[in-house]
């Protein structure tokens, strides 16, 4: 995946637990075989260079492939894995492979009569389960792309996704497949959504966007979009959130 993954465990861990944390990270090198760029015996780099058919390559490279199509369908052409000129899911595999994992492996953890707590974090992007009888609630920082270390907003949730992009940690990379050159409206956009799937994506679908027109095509995602003068705009739900000035939400000087 070309990036650092995390397990946070928050409990009284056991032999079950580590067993389940070996699990995942066993099948997202599993996933990573089939799905890495950077891997010349990859699928999907065989696939490139014409020396694999997509449906003799591995059955999840098909269904990998299906849900790409909805992505792009569903935001407009924002996201698309076909914008080189050949078939690369990676803006998608990341957060489909850590939902794949998390969901086998570390969400049964939520059962275990000594854990409160498990996420797993992938490049920053997080994927976040509670004990139904747990008070615990992941407290997480919305980064300012701007000042590293600072934080702009926190959020909480229980269980959810989170998932940022934008140019603040590596540069300009992400490109608007309608035009071919990198998107850069945006400092950067975080997406909380029930899956990372779907906040990875509509996270990279905003930064190509450059704004919030997109919103109400993801109504189950809510979020923040950092532009490129530092201004904030926040959704949920589809619906733009905004603090009118000389609200009560608005301090205003003595």
């Amino acid at each position: 995946m070309g990036t650092a993954v995390s397990i946070h465990v928050i409990g009284e861990s056991d032999d079950e637990t580590a067993a389940a944390v070996a699990g995942c990270v066993a099948e997202l090198r599993d996933i990573e075989s089939v799905f890495s760029p950077f891997r010349r015996d990859s699928d999907i780099s065989r696939i490139r260079r014409g020396e694999l058919r997509l449906e003799n390559a591995d059955p999840r490279v098909a269904h990998v492939e299906a849900r790409c199509v909805a992505a792009a369908a569903h935001t407009g052409g924002l996201f698309d894995a076909w914008w080189r000129g050949w078939f690369d899911p990676t803006g998608f595999v990341k957060g489909w492979a850590v939902d794949v994992g998390a969901a086998r492996h570390l969400a049964p953890l939520t059962a275990h009569p000594q854990l409160d707590a498990v996420g797993i974090g992938a490049g920053g992007d997080l994927r976040l389960f509670t004990a139904p009888s747990a008070d615990w609630i992941w407290r997480i920082g919305i980064a300012d792309p701007d000042h590293p270390g600072g934080v702009l907003a926190t959020v909480e949730v229980r269980d959810g996704a989170v998932a940022t992009s934008g140019t603040a940690e590596r540069g300009a990379h992400i490109i608007d497949p309608r035009s071919g050159e990198p998107a850069t409206a945006v400092r950067s956009a975080t997406v909380l959504a029930d899956d990372l799937t779907t906040a990875d994506v509509w996270a990279t679908a905003a930064v190509v966007a450059g704004d919030l027109r997109w919103i109400t095509q993801a109504p189950t995602t809510a979020g923040m979009l950092v532009a490129g003068d530092g201004s904030t705009r926040r959704w949920v739900g589809g619906v733009e959130v905004a603090v009118v000035a000389g609200s009560p939400l608005m301090p205003t000087a003595a």
